[in-house]
């Protein structure tokens, strides 16, 4: 394994930082303390900072020997933001704030890109400009189609945009990256199905919603089983259902909620337009109405079959082939994928362990992403940082 030496020697130090930050969670649009202590890191170490762009993302601008005259640039980026959720480990680096907890590993992905900038700008050995994207929301706040929206590529011009998540169960010294979908798009529904409530004796005088939601949950699996292509990946998990407050009252309304993941537009197009059909002549067969609601949030992530061809090249450089893995495509979302709609590039996995990396006081449960007793593994930060700067050198040698 090929780390970088002098990103080595200051793991530590960054690993302290990144614990830091563990313990002050901040929820999607509100990482001040956390843009903060980015923009005072980046300053420190002689990189122009922009900030407020997607409301608290923080770009930081390193320009290579030539002062960054050739024009050409690539963007490297790390999300921010936690999760609302409690922690339950006890180490003493756990969370400070109750219901909030850095439970995906955003945390070390901001870790690694502060080591490979700290870095690229003692050395500045390569021609043009790197950039480094500190992202927030990417917990369902969409921060980079945010940052997008205030000009992050007509601002800072780059030609492609690399981006890396942990990913546990794959082993520390490993990395994942394959061309195409790598994640799925992620999409909402919310359908209310309109009864007539009565009493739960009498239930001929009045038009049950609930078995009508009932038939609707079935009938969706079968647009995964019989209306999809079998060669298709998709999902339709109906994950919420909310009906009734007595025993012996039969409801107005039921309420369905859930989620929908394909690869491909044309896919989602497909099973939109059959849970809409399906949810309006189920209610109408029952003589109930319904309210349908669709909502798309993230695009699929799909990697640019060049930029992740170069990735991996440049992952084999410091690990070896043999540790170099296709990525299994992921029916997770990621809002890099608005980024990548926008510019070549290559979102990959790092391998973040089993989990024994964790120190006494941990959770009783798995290390895995969202998790409570999920932590992000400090060993990786010099293999990141020396992968993004290796990435940045070679992406922007002389050609």
């Amino acid at each position: 394994m090929h780390i970088i030496e002098a990103i080595a020697r200051e793991a530590g130090t960054i690993a302290t930082l990144r614990r830091d930050i563990h313990a002050h969670p901040e929820l999607c649009f509100e990482e001040r303390r956390t843009a903060d202590v980015v923009a005072e890191r980046l300053a420190a170490w002689g990189i122009p900072v922009h900030r407020g762009m997607g409301t608290t993302g923080v770009v930081g601008i390193v320009q290579g020997r030539d002062g960054g005259t050739c024009g050409r640039a690539l963007g490297l980026r790390a999300d921010m933001d936690a999760l609302p959720m409690r922690e339950f480990n006890t180490f003493a680096h756990a969370s400070r704030h109750a219901g909030k907890m850095h439970a995906c590993g955003h945390d070390g992905h901001t870790a690694m890109l502060l080591a490979a900038g700290q870095y690229l700008a003692a050395h500045r050995d390569f021609d043009g400009t790197v950039y480094l994207i500190f992202q927030p929301a990417e917990e369902g706040g969409g921060g980079a189609r945010e940052m997008m929206k205030d000009g992050l590529f007509e601002r800072f011009a780059m030609q492609a945009v690399f981006g890396m998540h942990n990913w546990p169960g794959m082993a520390v010294g490993t990395f994942a990256v394959s061309g195409g979908p790598v994640m799925a798009s992620s999409n909402e529904f919310k359908i209310t199905v309109r009864g007539k409530g009565g009493h739960g004796g009498m239930p001929h005088l009045g038009i049950d919603p609930v078995p009508v939601a009932c038939q609707m949950v079935q009938a969706f699996q079968t647009i995964i089983s019989r209306n999809r292509k079998p060669v298709d990946a998709g999902v339709i998990s109906v994950t919420m259902i909310h009906a009734g407050e007595a025993t012996n009252v039969v409801p107005d309304t039921c309420e369905l909620q859930g989620t929908v993941r394909t690869f491909t537009v044309e896919l989602l197009d497909l099973i939109e337009r059959r849970m809409r059909e399906v949810a309006e002549h189920t209610s109408a067969a029952f003589g109930a109405r319904c309210e349908f609601e669709f909502t798309r949030n993230y695009p699929a992530t799909v990697n640019s079959a060049d930029e992740a061809a170069f990735a991996a090249r440049v992952m084999a450089d410091i690990v070896g082939p043999e540790q170099v893995l296709a990525q299994e495509p992921t029916m997770g979302a990621e809002d890099f994928s608005f980024m990548l709609q926008a510019k070549p590039g290559a979102y990959v996995f790092i391998g973040n362990g089993e989990g024994d990396h964790r120190e006494l006081g941990h959770g009783a449960g798995p290390c895995t992403l969202h998790n409570p007793s999920y932590d992000f593994n400090d060993a990786l930060i010099p293999l990141g940082a020396s992968y993004w700067v290796r990435l940045a050198q070679q992406w922007l040698a002389p050609r």
